[in-house]
């Protein structure tokens, strides 16, 4: 797979594009969740710092955020047993956007791949600014994208594995300094490689504008760009149009989630907690997030839509009494056949758009 030809880059080395088969283009395999919020009641301080039992998982699914251990996806083990879950339900690639700082295991990733026969991309860059490295402010935009180049062209340190995409890139509302930074830098680094940018938007409406801005003012198509975790950050039917116009690709990536309360989630600093959801949003639940699909295939997007679960803690696991990684292809999908949703369509959005999106030419998959 040499010169122009298209490919995706998995941790096992590149593939054809129509190998990817169905895919999860939003998953953590593993991940150290930085969302912790210590609880502010005395009486419930203790459950933040309990392992997930069956004795506290209803708390844990309600605060998810304030569980220690429910941040943690570190046992590679339950990783193989979960990833197969997925494979019997008939996935076949995951793709997982933890970064560097957030416990990115590229050897790990490699492992789980070869024992279950799912392909897995692993993506390269900078998450929100709590997780920086602590010489980002001394770093160039030319500096940090020229890791992020090496990252998807010769390798992950000296793991041997290549990075796939670019992502996620987080930023929060309002961007930071570093965090505008890092955008500018992924956009060089797209451009040089043909890489997609995925992006965690904060929380607001108007987020996903900046970050289009910020991008495309630094030369990347809006066609090589991810918004994610479009369902918690979009949710008016207008402004869902009106940014599926631009061109993006709109990820509705967090099925599965059917709480209405999405619990705090934020930053404790000296002075206090710095919420990173404004007061009164709440979650969507699966229901409308299959309509505001539907209005986007409704209105001709249907080539700029994904879906995924963002599986990002333990209660979501099957181990821990969760829905797995395979929900979407179990439920979902049915589901969707039931609401009338034309084979081609599913196949549009479950292969067809992470096939092309995902896609490079280039060296990088020599």
């Amino acid at each position: 797979m040499i010169g122009t030809a298209p490919f995706v880059q998995t941790v096992t080395g590149p593939v054809a594009p129509e190998e990817l088969g169905v895919t999860m283009p939003h998953e953590h395999v593993f991940l150290l969740n930085p969302s912790f919020v210590e609880p502010q009641e005395a009486s419930e301080r203790f459950r933040a710092h309990e392992p997930v039992s069956e004795s506290n998982i209803e708390w844990v699914r309600q605060y998810w955020t304030s569980n220690v251990d429910n941040l943690q996806l570190y046992d590679e083990e339950v990783a193989i047993e979960e990833v197969r879950w997925y494979y019997r339900a008939g996935g076949d690639a995951i793709v997982d956007p933890t970064t560097r700082w957030i416990a990115r295991d590229p050897r790990a990733l490699f492992r789980v791949s070869r024992a279950t026969g799912v392909k897995i991309v692993t993506g390269t860059g900078f998450y929100v600014a709590e997780t920086h490295p602590a010489d980002m402010d001394r770093r160039s935009d030319a500096d940090l994208a020229a890791e992020m180049i090496h990252e998807l062209t010769t390798g992950i340190d000296d793991t041997g594995v290549k990075a796939g995409f670019i992502g996620e890139m987080g930023c929060y509302w309002p961007m930071r300094d570093a965090e505008r930074k890092a955008l500018r830098a992924a956009a060089i680094a797209s451009l040089e490689t043909g890489a997609a940018v995925m992006v965690h938007p904060g929380r607001d409406p108007a987020a996903p504008a900046e970050i289009i801005d910020v991008l495309t003012t630094a030369g990347m198509d809006t066609s090589r760009i991810i918004i994610a975790h479009i369902d918690r950050t979009v949710l008016e039917p207008k402004e869902v149009l009106d940014l599926a116009e631009t061109g993006v690709y709109l990820e509705y990536d967090i099925f599965g989630q059917e709480i209405s309360m999405f619990p705090t989630v934020g930053v404790m600093t000296d002075a206090g907690l710095v919420p990173r959801r404004p007061a009164g949003l709440s979650m969507p639940n699966d229901a409308e997030r299959l309509d505001r699909v539907d209005l986007l295939v409704e209105h001709g997007f249907a080539e700029r839509v994904l879906m995924s679960m963002d599986i990002c803690t333990k209660h979501r696991l099957h181990r821990y009494g969760g829905h797995g990684y395979d929900y979407i292809v179990e439920h979902i999908v049915p589901w969707m056949r039931r609401r009338g949703t034309p084979q081609e369509v599913l196949d549009t959005i479950l292969r067809a758009n992470p096939q092309r999106v995902f896609s490079m030419t280039g060296a990088g998959g020599r």
